[in-house]
């Protein structure tokens, strides 16, 4: 038996020549539509259009970021990609750079070592991305980004410390808490416990800080502060920890919603109901924060605002503008979790 193959030539890729010349125009008025400019008539436009269509036409954008010098490719750096808060915030911010005609690279830190971030900034300068954001969690991430990306546009989403001369904008975490403590202080509770986030994380050293200043002067603070790691698990934990010590709490402030859904349950297998026993709130109103039992009063963070305002300060700083420093507002959402204190029964130990 005898096998035969023939060989066929590959079909030649259109070129922007040959959607001019199907299309009956001149190069330029192609360039013009493909790149939306004015200045073209309808019928032009769409004998273009047809004709791209026709060929199967795609711009090589490669070969017009060396004849333009632009990539129109951002760089996207995240510091724990996979929590609630930098995951949305990092999805906002591609979606409003596509909004804005650019795609994104991005590159998630597996760790707070400085050498994986500066790996990270030094690919996307070779990548030759046209401005940076960085999602950073630690101060290490903000050191280290603005260290190694030089002078590339670079916007810090962070709540951490930044030389001036550089935009920042991040939800504004202490005005988050401050409506939380002053919710929670109108119902009348002043023995107000707080679990928080990782020493290391900026956020959370944020939002601790906003709990003690907004705490009765005379409440032993160290008492009733519980660090956890963001997880269900250590929400759990600490809140069985409050329940041991002898500060009792008639009231919670969880720094995000799965450590507050540890926290209820740890609650109900001690006995407490909530929120008659002891009230609770958390931070991000993620999904399921509505099904809990009770619903959980918490904070949004309002990811598309500061996607937004990410994508405003880098277009910015690649115009040469001046550097800007923006809070998106945080919103309280009041549910079933939080109750006054004169209809609370004493936390028991």
């Amino acid at each position: 038996m005898q096998y035969y193959w023939t060989m066929q030539s590959a079909k030649p890729t259109p070129t922007m020549a040959d959607v001019a010349t199907l299309a009956g125009v001149s190069n330029q008025t192609v360039s013009r539509v493909l790149n939306n400019q004015p200045f073209v008539s309808a019928n032009a436009r769409q004998r273009v259009n047809d004709a791209i269509a026709t060929l199967g036409y795609r711009r090589n954008s490669a070969a017009r970021a060396l004849v333009t010098g632009s990539s129109r490719i951002l760089g996207l750096l995240v510091t724990n990609a996979s929590m609630t808060g930098p995951s949305g915030a990092s999805l906002a911010i591609e979606q409003m750079a596509r909004a804005k005609g650019y795609w994104v690279s991005l590159a998630g830190l597996r760790s707070n070592d400085p050498e994986e971030n500066r790996a990270v900034i030094s690919h996307f300068i070779d990548q030759g991305v046209e401005g940076i954001v960085a999602v950073a969690q630690t101060q290490q991430c903000v050191d280290t980004t603005l260290e190694t990306a030089g002078g590339m546009p670079t916007v810090l989403v962070t709540s951490g410390a930044v030389p001036s001369g550089h935009p920042t904008v991040d939800i504004d975490q202490a005005d988050g808490v401050v409506q939380l403590m002053t919710h929670l202080r109108e119902l009348g509770h002043t023995r107000i416990a707080h679990i928080s986030g990782p020493r290391d994380d900026l956020h959370a050293d944020v939002r601790v800080a906003a709990w003690r200043a907004a705490l009765s002067p005379e409440q032993p603070d160290d008492l009733l502060l519980v660090h956890g790691d963001w997880s269900s698990a250590s929400g759990y934990q600490a809140a069985q920890a409050l329940l041991r010590g002898s500060a009792h709490p008639t009231a919670i402030v969880s720094s995000n919603d799965q450590m507050a859904f540890g926290a209820l349950l740890a609650l109900h297998e001690a006995g407490i109901s909530v929120p008659e026993g002891i009230s609770i709130v958390g931070f991000d109103n993620v999904e399921g924060s509505d099904f809990t039992i009770p619903p959980l009063t918490t904070i949004r963070q309002n990811h598309d605002a500061l996607g937004a305002a990410a994508m405003t300060l880098l277009l910015e700083a690649m115009a040469h503008k001046p550097a800007r420093s923006l809070k998106v507002p945080a919103e309280l959402i009041l549910r079933a979790s939080t109750a006054p204190l004169a209809t609370s029964s004493p936390a028991i130990g």
